[in-house]
């Protein structure tokens, strides 16, 4: 029974190794909005002086956005991978991202969080500066949609630091 109960959880241990290509695939992802970002920036400069500067701000605002949903994929892949797979062996010499093995899966959740926000922040203020061609009925129902992920995030923190701050300070 002993041998059973030592195979069952070596295996399931080693399943966590079925997120490595789910990582790997987060990394084409990034590869596909890096395209998309290049192809908008090629776009806004192509049409540089025909472009109003409303839309150039909203071309910008899209550029911004992309840039910050890189970041959280690198950010899910990296530390999802260190906290849930395997360590990252990285030479002491090369580059060090300075959060690397500092995010745990709460941390984690924390700052998709924010980012998601930060991200349905852009996203509302280009809808605001097209406000004169959207109704205003979908107007607040965006502004309902990101106060939503708002609170959610806000919620969040508070139960983060309720539950897991005796935790973090080593009581």
């Amino acid at each position: 029974m002993k041998a059973l109960e030592i195979f069952l959880e070596r295996t399931l241990f080693a399943t966590r190794w079925l997120l490595a290509p789910m990582f790997l695939g987060l990394s084409v992802a990034l590869l596909a909005l890096g395209v998309k970002f290049f192809q908008e920036l090629l776009h806004i400069f192509m049409h540089i002086i025909e472009i109003p500067e409303a839309s150039l701000v909203l071309s910008i605002l899209s550029l911004i956005d992309m840039a910050l949903v890189g970041s959280l994929i690198v950010m899910v892949m990296f530390s999802g991978y260190e906290n849930f797979v395997s360590r990252l062996d990285i030479d002491s010499g090369s580059h060090n991202i300075d959060w690397l093995g500092k995010l745990d899966a709460n941390t984690l959740k924390l700052k998709v969080a924010a980012s998601i926000v930060a991200i349905s922040s852009i996203h509302l203020l280009g809808k605001f500066m097209e406000a004169s061609t959207i109704p205003n009925d979908k107007l607040l129902w965006y502004t309902i949609i990101h106060m939503a992920f708002v609170v959610s995030a806000l919620l969040l923190g508070l139960l983060d630091k309720m539950v897991f701050q005796s935790h973090r300070s080593g009581h």
